[in-house]
């Protein structure tokens, strides 16, 4: 028998609210979407309105409802999946003390520099709270953005707010509180406080790294499970949302987090590729790893006793937006083809991003020895540098701009490439890889990093929608409808698949021993321009 079950993906900019039917599989009946502000203060402060994050879910509720069928009453479970690391101290009401934090927020210089940067160190930070923190939390707060930084910063700039604080809240678990009036977080987010004790058994807040990051350790909420059910809707949340009153709040996860369930790929070995305007490659293994070398580490995911091993590109469909804003729309007014695709009322393509896919299948594997490289916003792995930028090497008098476009792609997507074979080092990425994001709609990007990769590529229905799919799959476990979340796969089937093309192997080959040289080549000129 069909379930149906509502997902919140709230993200920076705003919510998308799903309504899904869970039988055979997860559909999608219906969704709605509606921005909300990020209000960017002097000194790096970064904040959001909680009101405006439950306002825009109320408004966004209702317009999925109006897309369906399905009633209020036949709702059988709410979740999230949820921006993650930020910062809400409530008080004994479920009040916030103060706006929310984002995870953007970089104010607390000082109180990073008080808590962490003194005294003997490694990599910038005091060892004597550096190694006790790797050991037990498997991570260490060493960013200006890290939320007990933003905790010590109220702390010291607002003492009478932060006397009313009652509990540490998450993005989405504000967001439960308000629902259900309960105080909890799940594991995945207690991970991101950079103070959960990993080790086995544990499953809880560690004392000692609390104490040393001067965290008080009554304000934190009891942690629960991603697929328990923290709570059931109050009347008052009910009526506002438009919900029934009663109807079961589970826990949920940060969009990291439920990305890989969401994309069919939660299970133990199971790797999957994310490109949106960041882009990760990100591996379930079953232990705490750590590649400092590579700066790739296992946070905790949504499944006990699961990790996920995880390397991030800052900008990977960022960079085809650039293209599209730089390249393929010119700023000096001269167009790819004689018609400008923008204008033409005739062009058979839905979208100016399908027009540059048709582009891009067109121009020869290997973009005539052009190599893109994707770091335009710096790179942090598989090696850390702010400085390092994004370049086209290998431009000669035969370059075209279609080439231009297509190495952009392929730059991309040789990284993710770097990414596998990194992880490759430590643990057995998966043969079969899963590709999500907006970066999976187009065909053509798919099977180039089939050829790059090497890989068997499968993409999956809507796969821009797979954070909040993931969060129906966490309510399906709840549900009884399967036994965990490393059985999502089954609800979640591939709908495309895409098998590397041999005869490309050779050109990419080449390429992509050329790529991984660029960076240590020019890695002095970039800290020249840059630094």
């Amino acid at each position: 028998m069909s379930k149906y079950v509502i997902s919140y993906d709230i993200g920076t900019t705003g919510v998308k609210t799903c309504i899904f039917e869970i039988d055979k599989t997860i559909r999608l009946l219906g969704a709605g979407m509606e921005g909300y502000s990020l209000y960017v203060l002097p000194g790096g402060g970064a904040e959001q309105d909680p009101d405006e994050w439950w306002t825009a879910m109320c408004n966004t509720t209702k317009t999925a409802f109006s897309q369906c069928s399905v009633t209020p009453d036949m709702i059988e479970g709410v979740s999230f999946c949820s921006q993650a690391q930020g910062l809400v101290l409530v008080d004994k009401d479920g009040v916030p003390v103060h706006r929310a934090f984002s995870y953007m927020d970089q104010r607390a210089t000082e109180q990073i520099k008080k808590g962490m940067a003194y005294g003997p160190q490694i990599a910038g930070a005091n060892i004597f709270k550096l190694i006790p923190s790797l050991i037990i939390t498997g991570a260490v707060s060493a960013s200006v953005k890290d939320p007990v930084w933003k905790y010590n910063w109220m702390k010291d700039n607002e003492p009478e707010n932060f006397a009313r604080a009652y509990k540490w809240l998450d993005v989405k678990e504000y967001l439960i509180c308000r629902m259900t009036g309960k105080f909890v977080m799940t594991r995945d987010s207690a991970f991101g406080t950079l103070f959960y004790d990993i080790r086995d058994g544990k499953n809880c807040f560690s004392p000692k790294i609390a104490k040393l990051l001067g965290v008080d350790m009554k304000h934190m909420p009891e942690i629960i499970d991603s697929d328990a059910v923290a709570g059931t809707l109050t009347a008052k949340a009910a009526a506002e949302l438009g919900l029934k009153e009663g109807t079961a709040v589970f826990g949920g996860g940060m969009d990291a987090s439920l990305i890989g369930v969401g994309a069919g790929a939660a299970g133990l070995g199971d790797t999957h590729i994310y490109q949106g305007t960041s882009g990760w490659v990100s591996t379930v293994v079953d232990r705490s790893i750590v590649d400092t070398s590579a700066m790739i580490a296992a946070v905790v995911g949504v499944q006990n006793g699961r990790y996920n091993y995880f390397a991030e590109l800052e900008t990977a469909g960022k960079c085809l937006e650039w293209v599209k804003d730089h390249l393929a729309l010119d700023e000096i007014g001269i167009y790819l083809e004689k018609t400008h695709v923008a204008e033409s009322k005739e062009t058979v393509y839905t979208s100016l991003y399908d027009y540059l896919s048709k582009i891009i299948s067109e121009t020869p594997a290997g973009s005539g020895g052009v190599v893109f490289t994707p770091w335009l916003h710096g790179n942090r792995c598989p090696f850390e540098d702010p400085c390092s930028r994004g370049m086209f090497f290998n431009i000669s008098l035969e370059t075209g701009k279609t080439q231009l476009i297509r190495s952009v792609v392929e730059g991309v997507c040789f990284h993710l490439r770097w990414f596998l074979e990194t992880q490759d080092k430590k643990i057995k990425t998966s043969d079969t890889v899963r590709f999500v994001g907006g970066g999976a709609l187009s065909d053509v990007t798919c099977q180039i990093l089939a050829d790059i990769t090497g890989k068997t590529i499968e993409t999956v229905d809507s796969p821009q929608n797979v954070g909040a799919v993931g969060a129906a799959a966490l309510m399906a476990v709840g549900l009884g409808i399967i036994d965990n979340v490393g059985e999502a796969k089954k609800l979640i089937p591939a709908t495309k698949t895409f098998k590397p093309d041999g005869r490309n192997k050779a050109v990419y080959d080449r390429n992509f021993e050329v790529y991984k040289t660029l960076y240590a080549n020019n890695k002095k000129a970039f800290s020249a321009l840059n630094g």
